[in-house]
């Protein structure tokens, strides 16, 4: 499926082999055998505790927010004027070996002079297939280093995000350092906020969309990580008839521009990666009439969130703040 839009790994074990690795005075990691239980049902073991790790860029950000570093990535990392690409988080790109900055997009033999030891991705589909990992060279990537999976498929967004903690505490991270405590609890309230806010505010409808340069996309919430988190949250989520989201496999629903008025909403998310029109660049006059873009209730949405609870905070956060204070005009 082409990254524009909400993109679409099958319902992967949720259990980890690990061992948090013990660290020298000096901070480095003590060499020991490392192994992680991937939402695949795979089991990678090493010898020791990986550091020439590669990962989708996404995972590497999420990485980074618990301290353990990624060299190598692949996938949106600097946008064409060169700076950080939105999914790279807080990470300096310009330290970054980039095997691929786009879709189907990745340099096989720089990936192999690079000698990974392991490669981390999400997955989108029942098949676990490595998202931003080109199906063409799938086999030969394979075959230079193993890889694990974390699923972001028909999920809510509390479960990869418990996923990607396991796997950084299996890398090294401390889960029980008074920062990444914080920050769990912080996703906590957040989360118990828009609950609120939805409770509240229950005829308060938000759509999620995505623009192109020809049509708009409308998002279902059946299979997003974040959409059904916030549909479990009670928000109310203009949903797509499954007719209608046949031919992208339930995901989401086509619209030209003289039909993006077709649903009626009182907030707009937007997806807001860089391979998408965002809503300050759409020119579309039925776009500026629809009555949330009038009313500057547009707010932006991240279908590929960075997961760590420090980056899905401020997702849940800002949606609450909308809802809280929308007016009803959709």
């Amino acid at each position: 499926m082409a990254p524009s839009v909400s993109a679409p790994y099958s319902r992967p074990a949720e259990t980890a082999t690990r061992r948090t690795p013990a660290r020298t005075r000096g901070g480095s990691r003590e060499v020991r055998p490392w192994s992680f239980k991937d939402d695949r049902g795979t089991t990678v073991k090493l010898d020791k505790v990986p550091t020439n790790i590669v990962a989708f860029t996404g995972v590497a950000a999420a990485l980074f927010d618990y301290g353990i570093e990624v060299k190598g990535v692949f996938g949106p990392t600097r946008t064409t004027d060169g700076k950080a690409d939105v999914q790279a988080g807080d990470m300096d790109v310009s330290k970054l070996t980039i095997f691929g900055n786009k879709y189907d997009s990745f340099n096989v033999e720089q990936y192999a002079a690079f000698q990974p030891e392991v490669l981390i991705s999400t997955t989108f589909d029942e098949a676990g297939s490595l998202w931003y990992v080109p199906v063409a060279s799938t086999d030969k990537i394979a075959k230079l280093a193993p890889s694990v999976a974390v699923s972001v498929y028909d999920r809510q967004m509390p479960a990869p995000l418990q996923r990607m903690a396991e796997l950084a505490e299996s890398l090294g991270a401390d889960l029980k350092s008074a920062k990444n405590v914080e920050a769990k609890q912080k996703f906590e309230a957040a989360a118990e906020r828009l609950r609120k806010a939805a409770k509240a505010r229950p005829e308060i409808r938000v759509l999620a969309g995505s623009a192109a340069q020809d049509v708009f996309y409308v998002s279902g919430s059946n299979y997003s990580i974040d959409l059904e988190y916030f549909k479990a949250l009670g928000v109310n989520l203009v949903e797509p008839p499954e007719e209608a989201k046949k031919d992208t496999g339930g995901w989401f629903e086509t619209l030209s521009w003289e039909n993006v008025d077709k649903y009626p909403a009182d907030v707009i998310i937007m997806d807001d990666r860089a391979s998408t029109i965002q809503p300050a660049d759409v020119t579309e006059a039925t776009w500026k009439k629809l009555p949330a873009v009038k009313a500057g209730q547009v707010i932006a949405r991240s279908p590929e969130p960075i997961l760590s609870y420090d980056k899905c905070t401020p997702l849940l956060d800002n949606l609450a703040e909308a809802i809280e204070k929308a007016k009803k005009v959709g």
